[in-house]
């Protein structure tokens, strides 16, 4: 190249063209191999570097290599022998299929001279293949009617190889019915012919088994054989005939639907084709087509629709069985449906009643009804029944009629209606049932009379309640219904002092609420007992009485009143004595004073609210005594004045308040002498007070001896009596309390004095002696609690409870009031 480079350009270019040609002349040249298929990788082909002139390891100096267009290498070059070799496995049948030649071209570049050498091999066949056939196994029908001569077309072989190594020829297995023969066709491909030789018998032999193999011509030789089966089909010559001539099968009624029953049976004598059979059933009027299905290949009859022992009690199916080619035979299958217990029994209620009144005599007929069983036999045996402990029963009539009537009057009050379940019942096993229900309305009558909850009542109302006040509700029930049932309500009607009871209380007649149209006071009565009547509004009217106590309960609306001291009627005050004399504890007086209330109400407390001298008395909080508190001084003063106040319990509380004077005296005289210096007298006429003293002493000093006379006497004859009375059982403890006022213990004392008088001429000089005091406790009667003055009945009061009295004291004790 480098001498070129230095030749002109003219010469340089005549040179490669030279040079071009000579390569071309070179790379002209052919090199032809041949090497069978399936040879081992690496097998020899051809010597390439003999065939170049060339040494074997001057190949890789020359740069010779192989050169391909982009398919795949099947050949290499060995570098040490220079021997061109196979690649790989080579399948002249992958290659070029079924073409009578297979070559293969490539180019060798031997780069040094950048010569080019084409190549072509030739792949030889050998016989790798054997022939095979499309099928191995041939199926052939033919009648046994066929003439000899028929030809049968069979399946042709296959062989992947060429020229003797392909098919050569066909062979059939030796028989005495058919023969092989072999066709050419314009292709050049064999085609093999079944030949019919001797005609077929198929009771002689039914099928034939044939072989036909194919063998092409390698060597060694191969084979393919297919297995040809033919069938000598029969010609139709026998009808079906079924296993029974009728078939007759029994069937309950309650088989599910989709069960087999029976199964019929029609054999063929020929084979094949005309001997499969095929079941049909017939198509007659009637409903044993829509009741049963026969299924065409295997003959089951099966059920498609429920069976009813009452709707039909057997079936007839008409069945046809028929071959293939069309021959064809009858058969009929009675099937028998047996009853069973599936119906209950019916009712048919021909009348019945919905309402019965409860004064019905036994016997009355409440319903008649008819039962039926659709079944047969034991199953549609009935027999009726009703619940235990009904007034009612069944009575049998003809053809299953029954009767339903009362055993007993009935109660409306007790069962105001009956829904009466009737059950019939049928000898099926197991047994069914069937229940009807009759619903009865007892009507009523006015058997009840109204009732009230209690067979008394007790009702309370405060006093001083306002008119019209509600006090009680008062029910009565009756326990009929309607009419029957309307309760009014009224008041038995009498007299209460002097007036009618319906001017203080009203009841009212629908609701039975009583009110009051008075205020009531518990002073004037405390109890009412009433009757209320309840009437029903039936016909005729039943009524009720029932007592009703009313009790006024009390409230505070009395004041505590002051029975002793009483005030005088002229409007002065009252004096009470005590002497200079008097210890610590000394009785002066006792307040008495009672309460119209009771109970709490009535409940008396007594306190000192004022004194002139405070500290010199004291007043008993419950008995109401007034005692000094310490002993008297001279230097106390002569009078005293207490006021005491005297309260009750109530809610608010009531209070009464009375002033006491208290008079401090060893004696009369020295009250009347300190009475005269405290109080000088205006009236000339002063003088003659003392010969009014003592005409008034002398006569207190008759009257007191009298009485104590009366006393005695009376002392004496009570005495008597209280032996008489010991032998009495009850004496004064049968007594009611309510009798005495004071309730809650509270008791009144009264003071009584007894006295000795002296008298002088001169009256200044005078005097009174008083001695220790007695106490008498009187328990006040309820009578000494009215409105009266306690005062004015002393005499009463000393028959009334047989205590000592001494109305002189009273009668000194008004003077020393006048006088003062």
């Amino acid at each position: 190249m480098a001498v070129l480079q230095k030749l002109p350009q003219r010469r340089r270019l005549v040179l490669l063209c030279l040079l071009s040609a000579a390569l071309w002349a070179a790379g002209v040249g052919q090199m032809r191999y041949s090497v069978p298929e399936e040879v081992d990788k690496g097998s020899f082909v051809g010597n390439i570097a003999k065939d170049l002139g060339l040494e074997p390891l001057a190949l890789a100096e020359r740069g010779v290599r192989i050169v391909s267009r982009g398919r795949t290498q099947l050949f290499a070059l060995n570098p040490r022998s220079g021997s061109l070799v196979t690649a790989g496995r080579i399948d002249r049948e992958e290659l070029c299929a079924q073409s009578a030649s297979c070559l293969v071209n490539f180019n060798i570049l031997v780069e040094d001279k950048l010569a080019i050498y084409s190549v072509e091999v030739e792949i030889t066949d050998i016989n790798d293949n054997a022939p095979r056939f499309g099928v191995e196994e041939l199926e052939l029908k033919i009648s046994e009617t066929t003439s000899p001569g028929f030809r049968i077309p069979l399946k042709s072989a296959h062989d992947a190889d060429i020229q003797k190594n392909t098919l050569q020829k066909y062979e059939l297995n030796p028989n005495d019915h058919f023969s092989l023969d072999v066709r050419n066709g314009a292709d050049g491909n064999k085609y093999p012919e079944l030949v019919l030789e001797r005609a077929l018998d198929r009771e002689e032999e039914a099928v034939h088994h044939l072989v036909l193999m194919a063998l092409d011509g390698g060597d060694p030789v191969r084979s393919g054989t297919s297995r040809i089966r033919v069938m000598v089909l029969d010609a139709n010559d026998n009808a079906p005939v079924f296993t029974q001539p009728e078939y007759h099968v029994s069937v309950p009624e309650n088989m599910p639907v989709g069960t087999r029953i029976l199964t019929v049976t029609a054999t063929d004598a020929d084979e094949g084709y005309n001997a499969q059979v095929a079941y049909f059933q017939e198509k007659n009027p009637g409903k044993s087509s829509e009741v049963f299905e026969v299924k065409s290949a295997s003959g089951d009859i099966t059920i498609i629709k429920s069976l009813d022992y009452e709707d039909a009690k057997f079936h007839e199916i008409d069945i046809e069985a028929q071959d293939g080619p069309g021959l064809l035979t009858r058969t009929k299958v009675t099937v028998t449906v047996l009853d069973v217990n599936d119906n209950a029994p019916e009712f048919y209620m021909t009348t019945a009643t919905s309402s019965i009144s409860e004064d019905s005599p036994p016997g009355t007929i409440i319903a008649l009804f008819n039962v039926h069983d659709r079944d047969s036999g034991q199953n549609a045996f009935i027999t009726c029944s009703l619940p235990e402990n009904l007034p009612f029963k069944l009575e049998r009539s003809v053809d299953n009629y029954y009767r339903l009537v009362t055993t007993r009057a009935l109660d409306r009050e007790q069962f105001p209606s009956y829904n009466i379940t009737v059950t019939a019942k049928d000898g099926g096993n197991p047994s069914l049932s069937t229940d009807a229900h009759v619903l009865l309305q007892v009507a009523d009558i006015n058997d009840n009379p109204p009732t009230f909850l209690h067979t008394s009542y007790s009702a309370y109302i405060p006093e001083n309640n306002p008119r019209g006040a509600s006090i009680i509700s008062m029910t009565a029930s009756d326990p009929d219904s309607d009419h029957n049932a309307q309760v009014t309500y009224s008041l038995t009607e009498y007299t209460l002092q002097g007036a009618p009871l319906s001017s203080y209380i009203s009841i009212h007649s629908d609701t039975g609420v009583l009110y009051a149209l008075r205020s009531f006071d518990y002073e004037q009565f405390r109890e009412l007992q009433l009757w209320v009547t309840a009437q029903d509004s039936g016909d005729p009217p039943l009524r009720s009485n029932v007592s009703l106590n009313l009790f006024i309960l009390d409230q505070n609306d009395n004041t505590p009143e002051i029975l002793y001291p009483a005030l005088p009627t002229d409007g002065s005050t009252g004096m009470e004595l005590a002497p200079r004399s008097a210890e610590l504890g000394y009785l002066v007086t006792k307040v008495v004073a009672v309460d119209r209330d009771s109970g709490q109400n009535a409940w008396l407390s007594y306190r000192l609210l004022k004194a002139s001298e405070p500290g010199l008395f004291t007043v008993g909080l419950h008995t109401g005594e007034v005692r000094t508190a310490r002993a008297l001084l001279d230097r106390d003063a002569l009078k005293q004045s207490l006021v005491v106040a005297v309260q009750d319990h109530g809610q608010p509380p009531l209070s009464a308040t009375v002033t006491l004077t208290v008079a401090v005296a060893d004696s009369i005289p020295d009250v009347l002498a300190d009475l005269g210096s405290l109080e000088p007298s205006a009236d000339p006429d002063a003088s003659d007070l003392t010969l009014y003293l003592v005409v008034a002493v002398a006569a207190v000093s008759c009257v007191f001896l009298a009485f104590v006379i009366i006393l005695l006497a009376l002392r004496l004859r009570r005495w008597h009596t209280s032996r008489l009375l010991q032998a009495s059982e009850g004496g004064l403890e049968g007594l009611p309390a309510s009798h005495f006022v004071g309730v809650d213990g509270v008791q009144a004392f009264l003071q009584t004095y007894s006295h000795e008088v002296s008298l002088t001429a001169d009256s200044r000089k005078s005097h009174l002696i008083f001695p220790q005091p007695n106490y008498a406790d009187t328990l006040i009667s309820q009578e000494s609690c009215e409105k009266r003055d306690f005062l004015s009945a002393p005499q009463s009061l000393l028959e009334d409870k047989g205590e000592e009295t001494f109305p002189q004291v009273n009668f000194l004790h008004n003077m020393l009031m006048s006088y003062h």
